[in-house]
């Protein structure tokens, strides 16, 4: 059976669920601080909120890689650092060692190039006889003959071998000379290796031919006659005329060496081992797995993309060892792949290598310094990204507190009057049964 309700209580009552309603939506609100929870609030609002916190979520992931990228940038820097100061200390060594000079080596003839009597027979002394002397014999015969008081006499060089040629060598530096001719004297000799740069020449008081080397580097001389250039050279190489101006065929290939530095000595060790700190240092260099000082590779991603729209940046190491700096093991003599330490022009070469080493490592270095600065760059930028989207969503979908707050309230108020008029409603009806 239904019951009738009369008009005022079915207002009354229709109101007051309509309160209630709006009470538990604000009441939703307040609980969750959004005010859309599903798609069935707002569809709009709910998946582009959804779409721009998904993008975030993304962009939060490549963080993570931003960071470790930065790290890893930031320890191959630190190596590089710490190489260079270890650079700068062998520098150090290399200056030391070429503080302490050697002895310039000297060839000494074995034989003086005039005697006493030429000597009496020109009027002059024995140095001034021997430097007046012809290199070329002046007839077919391959024999020195002797001054007269008007003849200089000659040094007994073959005359049909009309090519001569002058190899100095010193330490990694050769001065040739084929200019010489069938009317040079040993004096013109004397005169071309003075001019040379990297050796000087004299004839001593006894008439022997000495031949110093300008630095601390070994030293060698070598004369050659051929009928041509090219047998002129190779008999220069072996010292086949040597004998002519009182050297020994040897002083070509062996000639004369410096005498050993003990302080140089002592200070190959200390080189040896800052190089073998260098290779040490570079391999402790990684990061996560990630060395960029032993070439490694790295690839930062920026952006949540894939194939061509994906935004990245690889960073490509280099291989920093003491071999790859050019910095060649320390020694004390010549060898492959060695820098001779009692030699000046090998310690010149060593120290040129350590300043090409600091321009490398600096290059480098710079280099790591603006990949960093790129992925920092876009660190900060992710970072904002990520905080615009959040925003974003937020504002689609977040409630305000304040306003629904005050909302609710208001509904309260709302609820205790329509429950009033519900009473009162129902009052009015029961007047009827008063009447009874």
């Amino acid at each position: 059976m239904a019951v009738a309700i009369s008009t005022g209580v079915r207002n009354a009552l229709s109101a007051l669920q309509t309160v209630q309603s709006a009470m538990q939506t604000s009441q939703s609100r307040l609980a969750t601080g959004k005010k859309v929870n599903s798609a069935v609030d707002n569809a709009v609002n709910f998946f582009t909120a959804a779409g721009l916190n998904d993008r975030s979520s993304q962009l939060s992931g490549l963080l993570d890689g931003m960071s470790n990228a930065v790290q890893t940038i930031n320890a191959a820097s630190k190596g590089l650092d710490s190489i260079t100061k270890l650079v700068q200390s062998a520098q150090s060594t290399i200056k030391q060692a070429q503080a302490e000079s050697l002895t310039k080596p000297a060839i000494t003839g074995a034989t003086a190039l005039a005697t006493s009597a030429e000597a009496t027979a020109t009027g002059q002394s024995i140095k001034a006889t021997a430097l007046a002397k012809n290199l070329l014999d002046d007839n077919t015969t391959a024999t020195a003959n002797t001054a007269t008081s008007s003849y200089a006499g000659n040094l007994g060089i073959d005359p049909t071998k009309t090519s001569l040629e002058l190899n100095v060598t010193v330490g990694n530096q050769t001065y040739t000379d084929t200019s010489l001719s069938a009317t040079s004297t040993l004096s013109d000799l004397v005169d071309s290796i003075n001019s040379s740069g990297i050796a000087s020449a004299s004839v001593d008081d006894t008439g022997k031919l000495v031949v110093t080397a300008s630095s601390g580097d070994k030293v060698t001389v070598g004369l050659g006659a051929g009928t041509t250039a090219a047998l002129a050279h190779t008999d220069a190489v072996a010292g086949g005329q040597n004998t002519a101006v009182g050297l020994i065929a040897a002083d070509a290939t062996t000639g004369a060496s410096p005498t050993s530095s003990a302080v140089r000595t002592n200070l190959i060790k200390q080189y040896n081992d800052l190089r073998d700190q260098i290779d040490q240092l570079a391999k402790d260099a990684g990061f996560n797995g990630t060395n960029l000082l032993a070439g490694d590779k790295m690839s930062v991603v920026f952006n949540e993309k894939t194939g061509s729209s994906q935004s990245k940046l690889s960073v490509q190491g280099q291989t920093i060892d003491s071999s790859g700096l050019g910095l060649s093991k320390a020694a004390g003599a010549t060898g492959a792949g060695q820098v001779n330490f009692q030699s000046d022009s090998e310690l010149s070469g060593a120290a040129d290598s350590l300043t090409n080493a600091l321009s490398s490592l600096r290059s480098f270095s710079s280099t790591l310094g603006s990949n960093l600065a790129v992925v920092q760059a876009r660190q900060d930028f992710t970072k904002s990204m990520i905080d615009t989207l959040n925003t974003g969503a937020d504002n689609l979908v977040n409630a305000d507190q304040n306003q629904e707050a005050a909302t609710l309230l208001a509904l309260q108020t709302r609820q205790q009057l329509s429950q009033t008029a519900l009473s009162l409603s129902n009052q009015a009806d029961q007047g009827v049964l008063r009447l009874f």
